[in-house]
């Protein structure tokens, strides 16, 4: 028998490792199986609190009517920083009439209601006995918008003004002129004026409420002055249902 073959194990060695480095593994790995593919997970982030919210500043409402008058005349008013004139109720705090309108009018400059619109409603006025002296005008929007009109992002705060202001009249019969208007109390809110009158117990007292149009309506739909009337005599003579 020849003799078995001599093995150089050093070379064996070398070889084994130059292997397992041309696979990659060029380091010391640790005793426990490793899945190399896996995807390893962020780090924890230590939790953090979240951060307040600071809740709004509600500015409260002044409960003199004089003060609330001066107040909507500030700086912090809705219509403040305003190009066009802002304009106050006219007529007696006591009185028992109540008009609400929405906006001043185009010709507006000094007083609500001083053109063709206002001149109609004077009329109205006087067939039942009132006049501007003895009813209380008080417009939404205190400043009349550059469109005409009452931005929807706008009317919501601007009635509930009004109806604070309502509150501190403690009006015995109210008249609103228009949609908007309508809107201050929900009896009447919403549609077209429905030949009705409402009794309601929003504001400190027992009121009745008419809807009605406004006077520049009906200055250009002069047909529905009948129906206008109508509202006029409901809230003049009407009780409530």
């Amino acid at each position: 028998m020849g003799g078995e073959p001599v093995q150089d194990w050093q070379k064996a060695v070398a070889s084994t490792l130059d292997w397992w480095c041309d696979a990659g593994v060029d380091m010391l790995v640790a005793d426990e199986v490793r899945d190399w593919l896996a995807r390893t997970p962020p780090p924890a982030q230590a939790a953090t609190a979240p951060a307040a919210v600071a809740e709004p500043v509600v500015e409260a409402l002044p409960d003199t009517l004089d003060a609330f008058v001066a107040w909507r005349l500030g700086d912090t008013a809705p219509e403040a920083g305003g190009h066009a004139p802002r304009l106050a109720p006219t007529g007696p705090a006591d009185a028992e009439w109540v008009l609400i309108t929405d906006v001043p009018e185009a010709e507006d400059s000094d007083t609500l209601l001083s053109g063709a619109a206002g001149r109609l409603l004077d009329r109205m006025l006087a067939a039942v006995g009132q006049s501007r002296e003895s009813v209380y005008l008080l417009p939404l929007a205190w400043a009349r918008p550059v469109t005409g009109r009452i931005a929807a992002e706008e009317e919501a705060r601007l009635l509930e003004l009004a109806r604070h202001h309502l509150s501190l009249l403690e009006p015995k019969r109210l008249f609103l002129l228009g949609q908007s208007a309508s809107r201050v109390v929900r009896e009447t809110s919403g549609g077209r004026p429905d030949n009705r009158i409402h009794g309601i117990n929003h504001f400190g007292a027992r009121t009745l409420a008419v809807a009605s149009y406004p006077p520049r309506w009906l200055l250009e739909k002069p047909a529905a002055k009948s129906e206008a009337w109508k509202h006029l005599l409901l809230l003049s003579r009407g009780t409530a249902e």
